[in-house]
Order: C-alpha cells, then structure tokens, then sequence
C-alpha cells in the first residue's frame, strides 16, 4: 500500500517540471508519506520546518480574514506551496521558477489520497 502511494506521489510529482518533494504531515509536522528526489533540499523535509506551517495557518487565520487555506514562500533557490488540508498538512518543495499555479492545481489531483489518509490520521 505505502509503496504504491509513493508511487503515484512520484507521478503526480513528475507532472510538474522542477517539483523536488511532496510530503504529507500531520498538523505537528510529523511525516505520513514523502516523496523526494536528489534536488530536495533536506532542510526543508524536516519535522521543525514542517511543523511551522501548522502553526503559521493557525496565526494567519486570526487576522479576521477567515480561515487561511495556502501558504507559498519563495526563497532565493527555492518555493515551498503548504496547503491546509485539515487534518493534513501538504507539502509541496520546488524550483523557484517551478510554476506555482500547476503545484496548487496538484492538490486537486491528491484530493482522493489526502481524504483517505485523514480518515487514518483521525481514526488514532
């Protein structure tokens, strides 16, 4: 099962040119399943830097504007896409020229994936 999970992660990954990881967190940042290839910056795979992403959500959702649903940086070499998939966290690692808008339109593409595994993670 885990094995045919990276693989159609790996797919979906390979749809988007210069995407280097996808992973799915829980909302301390605790890894369920990545994907990565040689590219990925291992900082960036990290329980610490993905578990700041739940906290970042969570603020941003205090500024009055409802609830905060995406969140994408963009660093000198790199982007992160992090999209709040309650109670998933997704993750999505790329090029800084990678195109943004084909990582967001992944997460329709994992919708079916992602609802599996939350019906795991609320089980526990």
């Amino acid at each position: 099962m885990t094995e045919d999970l990276k693989s159609y992660l790996n797919k979906q990954m390979a749809t988007v040119e210069n995407l280097h990881a996808i992973a799915i967190t829980d909302r301390d940042g605790v890894v369920i399943i990545k994907v990565a290839n040689q590219m990925a910056p291992d900082t960036a795979l990290r329980q610490a830097f993905l578990s700041v992403f739940g906290i970042m959500t969570e603020q941003a959702s205090k500024m009055g504007m409802g609830d905060n649903t995406k969140i994408i940086n963009f660093y000198d070499r790199f982007q992160t896409v992090q999209i709040n998939a309650h109670p998933l966290l997704l993750h999505f690692i790329a090029d800084r020229d990678a195109n943004t808008g084909l990582i967001l339109e992944l997460e329709h593409a994992l919708a079916d994936v992602l609802q599996d595994i939350s019906k795991v993670v609320t089980m526990m």
